[in-house]
């Protein structure tokens, strides 16, 4: 697959950009990077004179936009899952790829949507968008100023892949975003079942570091299916030693 064919199965998906001028700005550095694939995540009406003045020539990624009322809507068919955000904390990830790495991780994933989703113009994604995301991609800036435009973040992120993309052959496919989620809260549900959390927050942080790993390790539906049965089998391991048999 060439490098157009290869950058299909990126989607930007921007969430409650505030102003329609920053998303015609995305349009167009979303299509100078052969990248086409836009989703918003808003219930906000914008205006088309601003988005189309900006875009210019990029009008049909505008056009062809995906609109979704969540983000977990936006990410569910998606295999891997990146936010874009620089800041860090305690209920953020605890590491992140650089835009290299990321465009690295890429081309190693199996078929499949990869979506990276960028914030707000005004404080970015927020604590619980973040841990939507499997992952988290920060672009390197001087300490000194280290904010950049909506549609800058989306030019560099949107460069690196387009730098990196390579022949690509299709093989295996990657379960979703959602029925990773599934399997995470199954997983954490067998773990709560047999006793193992014993602090507050233990099985929140427990599930979504299931979730994140299971995204980005790219398993196959048959892969996922064995992983799961190693938490279900050992809750049944620890009843029957409950119960004495």
């Amino acid at each position: 697959m060439e490098a157009e064919g290869y950058l299909e199965r990126v989607r930007i998906v921007l969430v409650d950009t505030q102003d329609g001028a920053n998303i015609g700005s995305v349009c167009r550095a979303m299509k100078t990077m052969g990248i086409t694939d836009l989703a918003i995540v808003s219930d906000r009406e914008y205006d088309e004179d601003r988005v189309r003045t900006l875009a210019l020539h990029a009008s049909d990624v505008w056009e062809n936009a995906a609109r979704f009322h969540t983000l977990g809507e936006a990410l569910a068919d998606s295999i891997f899952t990146v936010g874009a955000t620089r800041r860090r904390g305690k209920f953020r990830k605890l590491s992140a790829y650089s835009p290299e790495q990321l465009s690295e991780k890429v081309s190693t994933l199996p078929e499949g949507r990869i979506s990276i989703v960028f914030g707000r113009e005004s404080d970015g994604l927020r604590d619980d968008e973040v841990a939507q995301c499997s992952s988290i991609v920060t672009i390197p800036t001087s300490d000194s100023f280290p904010s950049l435009n909506l549609s800058q973040a989306v030019q560099i992120i949107c460069y690196t892949l387009f730098r990196g993309a390579l022949i690509y052959t299709p093989g295996m496919m990657a379960v979703s975003h959602e029925r990773a989620r599934e399997a995470a809260a199954e997983a954490t549900g067998h773990l709560a079942a047999m006793g193992y959390f014993k602090m507050a927050d233990e099985e929140k942080w427990t599930n979504q570091l299931l979730c994140d790993i299971i995204e980005r390790a790219a398993l196959s539906g048959e892969e996922l299916r064995r992983f799961s049965k190693i938490f279900s089998k050992a809750e049944l391991i620890a009843m029957h030693k409950r119960e004495g048999i």
